[in-house]
């Protein structure tokens, strides 16, 4: 898929650059044309007038060309993430769903004992569960734009909401307390949605512990910048990101092109909601890795209290 999406993008590119050169090729020969046979002498000004007029026509041209080259190759990339997200939905939905069908013809199966009927139903609830997490992705990600006219904003206990958030992760994903490591100090409070901002906390820590491997470590501190702003890094010792994927993983339906990254469920939605709640919140997010295998590590920056 990765070279599928090189090779689209690299034809219109080509042919565009080519385009534009011809055009700087003709725009400078339209120079030599004028200054060769048409003598700057008296009428001076119809010359003047008529170079001038060439030079700004081919330039004209050239921009036009610039920009309608970007804007084609900003399409091709929308496109592609947006195909990459249906195969990432079709998949997400297909599995989860042909799970529980099979939970279920095992269970109408005579003889199967009260014990496996539970260990059943317990991988039928995981997928409900994973089922309801990608469909609430969705949601959130169509409502972002309207998003900060729905917001209410009252008295927020980040220290409670991070703490909270972070339990119901890893209530989540069934892992035992050391693997979420908090510094929170307590009673710090700002004035937020604190809907939006349970979604924001969830989203990353979620994030950090899909991409941890299987005995994910995560990293929570919070504290008080010199700003003044509330700071709250999230560090985990996962697949890490190549330095030239740290601002695109906020883009919506991106995901990283590495194999790992696509051995996990995911939309590309999660980061993109974060990012965007938090721009509508006043905060801001960045991410930080020092390469792939080694770890990211999230900076969520959020109003002053």
């Amino acid at each position: 898929m990765q070279r599928s999406l090189n090779r689209s993008i690299s034809v219109p590119i080509v042919l565009s650059s080519i385009t534009v050169l011809m055009t700087l090729a003709l725009l400078i020969g339209w120079i030599v044309v004028i200054r060769e046979h048409l003598p700057l002498t008296d009428p001076f000004t119809i010359n003047r007038w008529l170079l001038a007029g060439g030079i700004a026509s081919f330039v004209l041209v050239m921009s036009v060309l610039v920009l309608f080259s970007v804007s084609l190759v900003g399409e091709i990339l929308e496109s592609r993430r947006q195909q990459m997200f249906i195969d990432s939905v079709t998949h997400e939905l297909k599995s989860p769903l042909a799970s529980i069908k099979l939970c279920l013809e095992t269970m109408a199966r005579p003889g199967v004992s009260v014990a496996q009927q539970d260990q059943l139903r317990g991988m039928m609830q995981s997928d409900v569960e994973r089922l309801t997490v990608f469909v609430d992705d969705i949601l959130q990600a169509s409502r972002i734009s309207h998003r900060r006219r729905s917001q209410t904003w009252t008295a927020v206990d980040v220290s409670r909401l991070v703490t909270q958030a972070a339990e119901s992760i890893r209530a989540r994903y069934h892992l035992p307390p050391e693997a979420f490591g908090l510094t929170i100090p307590p009673g710090v409070e700002i004035f937020s949605d604190p809907t939006a901002l349970e979604i924001v906390l969830k989203n990353v820590f979620d994030n950090a512990v899909k991409y941890s491997g299987e005995n994910p470590q995560v990293i929570v501190d919070m504290r008080q910048l010199d700003t003044g702003h509330i700071g709250i890094t999230v560090q985990d010792h996962g697949i890490g990101i190549s330095r030239n994927q740290l601002k695109r993983i906020f883009k919506r339906f991106h995901r990283a092109p590495d194999p790992r990254v696509n051995e996990r469920s995911g939309s590309g939605l999660g980061l993109y909601v974060a990012y965007r709640l938090l721009r509508n919140l006043g905060g801001r997010i960045r991410a930080e890795s020092e390469g792939p295998g080694k770890g990211t590590t999230m900076r969520i920056r959020l109003p002053k209290p």
